[in-house]
């Protein structure tokens, strides 16, 4: 598959994935796990954000935050490719299940789960972990630390207003208004998803990390640094959303993170 139409198929999975997920159209993104590198007993989980695929990491050279923490720190990369259109709960039970799959099958005994989510992929990842532990999955204890890049763990106030321009829309009485707030109410379960964030504390046996741009318009600092007070913070001064999946900095963070709790 070509990489355009690659990134066109993800943004597709975006905003109509349930429709297409629904419909069993074969457009819609069936979730797997694309492993690269050789196989360790220590694995970092790269799970993607809305509307993309593991591709939103890559650096302009190659490389990504998986294929780095594989060079410096012996990490065996493991990217997730998934409908991200679905809703959230739904994805993080089916990736909750595909760990307990993936502990079971991977070619060496694994120790160590780095989970790294991007934007909606770090949602994804807190319902998987919230999954496993009322399941009883094996996997979880495995997991040491989380990190959360750009993601809306209070939600995301661009849907928050997508939601009320809806409701004027519907209420004004006029066909054409109407018309226009049900095309916009087509968008996927994952878009919807994305305005309420998680409201349900951090699991507390597992260290979370988080990471924001104030150039963020998607996730504003506030959404994204979880006023729970979790976990480190990192703000980095003008960086936006989509920079943050792939910019420097960010690793060096990550790396840091990983060099800290592992001493």
């Amino acid at each position: 598959m070509g990489k355009n139409l690659e990134l066109a198929i993800g943004v597709l999975n975006g905003v109509l994935g349930d429709y297409l997920e629904r419909t069993d159209n074969g457009l819609a993104m069936p979730m797997e796990l694309v492993h690269r590198g050789k196989a360790g007993p220590r694995v970092v989980l790269l799970v993607h954000g809305l509307g993309c695929t593991e591709s939103i990491w890559t650096f302009p050279n190659g490389d990504d935050y998986g294929a780095l923490l594989a060079r410096d720190l012996g990490y065996s990369p493991v990217y997730v490719r998934f409908n991200s259109g679905l809703a959230i709960e739904e994805n993080g039970a089916a990736l909750a299940r595909l760990l307990e799959t993936l502990c079971a099958t991977h070619p060496v005994p694994v120790e160590e789960i780095l989970l790294l989510g991007y934007s909606l992929g770090g949602l994804v990842v807190r319902n998987a972990c919230r999954v496993a532990r009322r399941e009883g999955h094996g996997w979880l204890g495995r997991v040491r630390r989380a990190i959360y890049v750009a993601t809306p763990h209070r939600g995301a106030p661009l849907e928050r207003l997508g939601r009320s321009v809806a409701r004027l829309l519907l209420a004004s009485g006029d066909p054409y208004a109407r018309l226009a707030a049900d095309i916009g109410n087509l968008r996927s379960s994952g878009v919807k998803d994305l305005g309420d964030g998680d409201p349900i504390p951090l699991l507390r046996q597992i260290r979370h990390y988080l990471i924001a741009g104030t150039s963020d318009a998607m996730v504003p600092v506030p959404s994204a640094s979880d006023a729970w007070k979790s976990g480190p913070v990192k703000v980095l001064e003008g960086v936006g959303h989509v920079e943050l999946a792939h910019h420097p900095d960010v690793y060096t963070q990550i790396r840091a993170w990983c060099e800290e709790s592992s001493s």
